[in-house]
């Protein structure tokens, strides 16, 4: 009735309170405290679980150093560092920076890195994996906010911005930083050729007429840095300047000059764009238009004149064909006047045409009779 009795097994130590005060460290052993005056209460802790903490920890290491030495290993970090825990080679704690932790001793062996976060931004990728794929859902809460990984796929560059600067560029894989009391942000380009499409220009022509126009470039990002420190956004200033270099191209020009020639606008807009984007670190590789489309009464017109032009040009060519013809007819009919072999020929291949078309003919007064009556009625 008038005492208490505490058990501190093997693998435990106590903290024994009297009337809610700390009064010292209790070792494994059976404990009885008298209750009439006083009263007693032990906080006991396991000594194979690593972590300590407690709500008295900062009071304890101050006012007992000498007993906390003895029960636990202090670990604290600077302002301008952190530092990763292991108990036998396994992650047990990621500390902030300017903090203070014990860790209990006797069963499992301490060892502590410390990390310079001020000039030290890159984590060990292997460390990195190792934190942020742990099974401790505790431990990967605290890594995840510690440090900060990404991905760069392959085709790629990623810019690194620390605190919103921009601080350096990228390659493809796997990249970790501390992100402890920073701002860690990485911004992902695809510097492989694209494709960018420019659809649905309405623009009117030197005389004033309206085309739509659709027109691709295919571009690549050669120096990522100094596009984005050029521009903004560089993709969205390298579709205004197609559109400005297009309007530019067909504004100068009338309808008939760009009909007559569909590659003066690529080569104009080209040119434009060339010039202001090679300094930016972005190659415009092609410009090519795509369609070129009429108003519906400008294409029912140019159809009736490429009719026209068409009609002139068959009438042309009929007049030279019947002009070679009749010129052919005159010819031969000038060597047959002057050869008579010629003439007999011509003749048998006139005969040869009239019987093909008849079943049966008689003949009276040899072949000459017939050949002079035929050339009677060819007169």
């Amino acid at each position: 009735m008038f005492y208490k009795k505490f058990i501190v097994r093997k693998h435990e130590r106590a903290l024994l309170f009297r009337d809610g005060d700390f009064v010292k460290f209790l070792e494994p052993g059976v404990y009885r405290y008298v209750t009439v005056l006083h009263n007693y209460t032990i906080e006991r802790f396991d000594i194979t679980v690593p972590a300590y903490g407690h709500r008295l920890q900062d009071f304890l290491i101050e006012k007992f150093p000498q007993d906390v030495e003895r029960h636990f290993d202090i670990v604290a970090t600077d302002a301008d560092e952190i530092a990763i825990v292991y108990h036998d080679d396994r992650v047990t704690q990621i500390m902030a920076p300017a903090t203070r932790h014990l860790f209990t001793k006797g069963v499992r062996a301490i060892k502590v890195e410390r990390y310079e976060i001020v000039g030290n931004l890159d984590v060990d990728k292997r460390l990195a994996k190792r934190l942020l794929a742990g099974n401790d859902a505790q431990l990967k809460a605290i890594a995840d906010k510690a440090i900060y990984a990404r991905v760069v796929p392959d085709g790629h560059i990623g810019l690194l911005y620390v605190d919103g600067e921009l601080t350096r560029s990228l390659d493809a894989g796997f990249h970790a930083f501390f992100a402890v009391e920073r701002g860690v942000s990485v911004e992902l380009f695809d510097t492989r050729v694209q494709t960018l499409e420019v659809s649905g220009q309405e623009i009117l022509t030197k005389d004033k007429v309206a085309l739509r126009i659709n027109l691709t470039a295919t571009y690549q990002l050669t120096d990522v840095e100094k596009a984005v420190r050029a521009a903004k956004d560089p993709l969205d200033h390298l579709y205004k300047e197609v559109q400005f270099g297009l309007r530019g191209a067909v504004g100068t020009r009338t309808l008939d000059a760009l009909l007559e020639d569909k590659t003066v606008i690529d080569t104009s807009v080209a040119d434009h764009l060339k010039a202001r984007f090679e300094a930016m670190g972005i190659t415009v590789k092609s410009v090519g238009v795509k369609d070129i489309i009429l108003p519906g009464e400008m294409k029912d017109l140019l159809g009736k004149v490429v009719e026209a032009e068409k009609a002139a040009q068959a009438n042309v060519i009929r007049r030279r064909e019947e002009t070679n013809a009749t010129r052919s007819l005159l010819n031969t009919a000038k060597v047959m006047e002057t050869n008579a072999v010629a003439l007999r020929l011509k003749e048998l291949e006139t005969l040869e045409k009239i019987t093909d078309k008849i079943g049966n003919i008689s003949v009276y007064g040899g072949l000459d009779s017939v050949l002079n009556d035929l050339v009677r009625m060819k007169q």
